[in-house]
């Protein structure tokens, strides 16, 4: 008798850069999450979908847990536990080539109210930074932090155990049958995926206080009149000081200009066309802070 067919939720939690948005880009097989060397790069709780015949997987990529400093810092914290409350399976990860904080333990401490009722993995990432000797006293070191379902050693970058860590996932969901249509990788609106790429390219080689205080928002994506092979995207970069405006353009706004080239080829993969990027840098004081802004900004 054949295995019955599985579908649900997984996501992955961890400190600002651990690793999540590129595992669930490998796991998915396509690039639906954003992924930059600046930690709390992820936003928004991006959904990627794994197909295979037995299940359907689908990973919820959620921002970075960290202690919040601006109201926009706590809205994030409050989507990771909106989303923890809602998947089948928790994984968290941990780099292997670093040891073990207090921003783990301050997760772990979190995840214990979870791991009543929702089983967690733990997660040990980036396996191909770390000799051997390091992920082996790593796996030991996690058995410490948290009563794990299992624990796993992977590398998104060159592929290794990523299947087994799909099916450890996989065992842990619910029977059911397929919640997306096949080939569907994601479910984000794409004006969301081209912000985010626009952003990811934004957030290349600038100085560390810049990521937190870039939002970027598509305010036009149509179809260039009279053409169906150019789409028109018309997009905003908003930041909260001058002086980052200038980061942001560059000299004789060069910078702007480079970030404009490396935003298109991303998004003309993500949409198949040849597209004409049009980017605008604005000053929006404090917007972190105010409510109202927040809003305006899409969170």
């Amino acid at each position: 008798m054949s295995e019955p067919h599985r579908s649900g939720f997984a996501c992955f939690v961890g400190r600002p850069n651990a690793g999540k948005s590129t595992l669930t880009n490998a796991l998915v097989g396509s690039k639906v999450a954003i992924t930059s060397s600046k930690p709390q790069t992820t936003r928004h709780a991006i959904r990627g979908v794994v197909h295979r015949p037995d299940a359907q997987l689908i990973i919820v990529d959620t921002p970075g847990l960290h202690r919040p400093r601006t109201l926009l810092g706590q809205r994030l914290n409050d989507l990771v536990y909106a989303t923890w409350s809602e998947v089948d399976v928790v994984g968290l990860c941990v780099p292997a080539d670093e040891k073990i904080g207090p921003g783990d333990r301050y997760i772990a401490d979190q995840l214990r109210k979870v791991a009543r009722r929702t089983p967690v993995i733990g997660v040990v990432t980036k396996t191909d930074l770390a000799d051997r000797d390091q992920v082996v006293a790593q796996l030991a070191a996690m058995q410490d932090l948290l009563d794990f379902a299992d624990i796993v050693p992977v590398s998104a970058v060159d592929g290794f155990q990523l299947d087994t860590l799909a099916d450890l996932l996989v065992k842990r969901l619910p029977e059911g049958p397929e919640l997306y249509p096949d080939g569907e990788l994601t479910d984000e609106p794409e004006q969301t995926l081209v912000a985010e790429l626009i952003r990811e390219a934004a957030l290349e080689g600038v100085r560390d206080e810049l990521p937190h205080s870039l939002a970027v928002t598509v305010e036009e994506m149509v179809p260039r009149e009279g053409r169906d092979d150019l789409v028109d995207v018309h997009a905003f970069l908003y930041v909260e000081r001058p002086s980052q405006k200038g980061i942001i353009l560059g000299h004789q706004g060069q910078r702007l200009k480079d970030v404009g080239t490396q935003a298109r080829k991303q998004i003309e993969n993500l949409l198949g066309s040849k597209i004409y990027l049009d980017l605008h840098v604005k000053i929006a004081k404090d917007w972190q802070r105010d409510p109202k802004q927040l809003r305006r900004l899409g969170f």
